[in-house]
């Protein structure tokens, strides 16, 4: 066939990459991936060996594999858990906030700067470790300079400017292979003076509204702290503010986030995120335990579903009670996947959430797993967790909207999940299956859905019902009128539209906000990993309340019922008025 000049020469490129990295015994081979940004357009590829090992009976872990420009040091990082004492409120803004403008570099000083892994043009392959030899310190050991790092898994730091002695000017770097989607941002920084006035300035998000126009703080984690005080993550900065800024590039204007705040130790090493990190190896370390456990290995099976273009495994649990004879096939299904969109993290703590409640030891558990099949695919994205992305796989697209896409091989984990559901489908039934995710604009947890005009007349079977009745089990944090089951054209390449066409009723969209409530007692304050936990807790209830009915689920079918009535009420009052206008006319 014939190759156009572009593609020959990616091809010709692409080839000596991939021979010249097979003749590095260190590096492990994987696929090689050329996808051309925001298209579909397949370019030629060479294909992997199939040979990678995953989780082991013995229960270790597979290697955690990075794009091979991708620099990484050989520091592990680990976050304690913990659970502040009280719920942390939301900042309240003085109109006294600052915004400061950008400063170029040459009236300030560079001190952090990563190598540009987008100045690639796509995917080529991947390494074990991109292992830098040591640390870059820009400083004389009496400089109070801070030491910036997110090297590391998650990260996503890009440039540092120090603006002046105490404020620095940060970029982060955008999704792999794309040239936006700046939200997340996770990175270290030691050195730290106690007591004094920092401002930090991340100076290129690309989205005009965030929750830090409403109340939301940065996360802070000090590891003196953690160590001296056994203190995780708190919530921490005062005069934030989020605007536009006088930056833009390509047509695209920037938005810049502002806060001040001070360290709580001096010489502390200290991290900063937008919400609370769960990275890939978080998952493999709960994975493990779950093979060694000899009471939950019993009942929930680890398989590999596929592998992620860097050759990452992307992990299928199966959880039921074990059976007898046909009984089996009479249970059925429910579907949950997490963590497509690699910013969105609280998503990655309701599944744990769901998960430590699905393997536990209490009656409900038991019951759950006696009824029911659960099929949880707990990360779509590791590659996107792996080098902290906001949204996109390594192929610089955004899977949720691949769901409809037959392209295997550049979309695996979205192909396989939808390959493992449709052949659950011709085995049993599917009660319900959602996806979970994290919202950036809103407060508190809710879902969509998707329902037709003309909906069935069964009220059990309306999908309605299931998050009305998670919306009693759970006041504080989950908002039934936040709920949308409107099927819009620009999301029908999502997962949960195309379950719903596949013919699964309660397919749903599970939100979380990032920031926090704005319900009962929870009003005004974040949420912190046990909430949402909590969440996931609390998903479960509202399936046993479901699937077992009781006076709860029954008031919720009467409600149900009842806005019906009242929204067909509306309708009607809408249309005679119409009738009205258009008979005066």
């Amino acid at each position: 066939f014939v190759i156009e000049d572009t593609q020959r020469c990616a091809f010709i490129t692409a080839s000596f990459h991939f021979y010249r990295f097979c003749l590095c015994s260190s590096f492990s081979k994987t696929k090689q991936i050329l996808l051309s940004s925001g298209s579909e357009k397949m370019l030629p590829h060479l294909h992997a060996p199939q040979n990678l090992q995953g989780l082991s009976s013995a229960g270790q872990l597979s290697l955690v594999l990075w794009p091979h420009q991708c620099e990484v040091i050989r520091d592990r990082i680990e976050h304690i858990d913990w659970t502040p004492a009280r719920p942390e409120p939301l900042y309240t803004p003085t109109g006294l906030e600052m915004k400061p403008s950008y400063q170029p570099a040459s009236e300030g000083t560079v001190i952090y700067l990563t190598e540009e892994a987008n100045k690639y043009s796509g995917f080529v392959y991947s390494r074990v470790r991109g292992l830098c030899p040591s640390k870059q310190i820009l400083h004389q050991n009496e400089d109070n300079t801070l030491i910036f790092e997110a090297r590391f898994e998650s990260g996503n730091l890009q440039k540092v400017v120090k603006v002046n002695e105490f404020e620095y000017q940060l970029t982060l770097r955008t999704d792999l292979y794309t040239s936006k989607y700046t939200q997340w941002y996770y990175f270290q920084v030691s050195n730290t003076q106690a007591g004094m006035p920092y401002r930090f300035t991340i100076i290129n998000f690309t989205k005009p509204n965030s929750l830090y126009k409403r109340g939301m703080r940065p996360l802070l984690y000090s590891e003196a702290d953690a160590k001296k005080r056994n203190v995780g993550w708190q919530r921490t900065g005062n005069e934030i503010k989020y605007y536009r800024n006088n930056v833009g590039q390509g047509g695209q204007q920037y938005f810049s986030l502002t806060w001040t705040f001070q360290f709580p130790h001096n010489r502390d090493t200290c991290y900063f995120a937008h919400c609370y990190p769960y990275t890939y190896s978080n998952l493999q370390e709960y994975l493990v335990a779950i093979s060694k456990d000899p009471v939950k290995s019993k009942f929930c099976k680890i398989h590999i579903l596929c592998h992620s273009l860097a050759r990452n495994i992307v992990y299928v649990l199966t959880i039921t009670n074990p059976h007898e004879g046909d009984k089996d096939t009479k249970r059925k299904a429910v579907i949950l996947t997490a963590r497509v969109h690699p910013g969105e993290t609280n998503s990655s703590w309701i599944m744990k959430g769901f998960l430590d409640y699905i393997l536990g030891n209490s009656g409900n558990a038991q019951v759950l797993r006696d009824n029911f099949v659960f099929k949880v695919v707990p990360m779509l994205n590791p590659d996107g967790v792996i080098v902290g992305n906001q949204r996109c796989s390594l192929a610089g697209q955004d899977l949720n909207r691949k769901y409809k896409s037959n392209l295997k091989e550049f979309y695996p984990s979205i192909w396989y999940t939808r390959n493992m559901i449709k052949r659950v489908m011709e085995e049993r039934d599917i009660l319900l299956y959602c996806d979970l995710h994290g919202h950036n604009r809103k407060k508190n947890v809710f879902v969509y859905g998707c329902e037709r005009k003309q909906q069935a007349k069964a009220p059990n079977l309306h999908p309605r019902v299931f998050p009305l009745l998670l919306s009693k089990i759970c006041p504080d944090k989950f908002s039934f009128p936040d709920c949308r089951f409107r099927v819009q054209k620009s999301k029908e390449g999502t997962g949960r539209v195309v379950m719903w066409k596949m013919g699964i009723s309660n397919s749903y969209t599970l939100e979380a906000s990032v920031c926090g409530s704005k319900l009962g007692q929870r009003r005004s304050t974040h949420f912190n990993t046990k909430d949402l936990e909590s969440v996931g807790h609390h998903f479960c209830d509202a399936l046993l309340d479901y699937c077992v009915p009781n006076m709860k689920y029954y008031l919720c079918l009467k409600e149900h019922e009842e806005m019906v009535k009242q929204q067909a009420k509306v309708n009607s009052e809408g249309l005679n008025s119409d009738v009205l206008d258009r008979d005066s006319r």
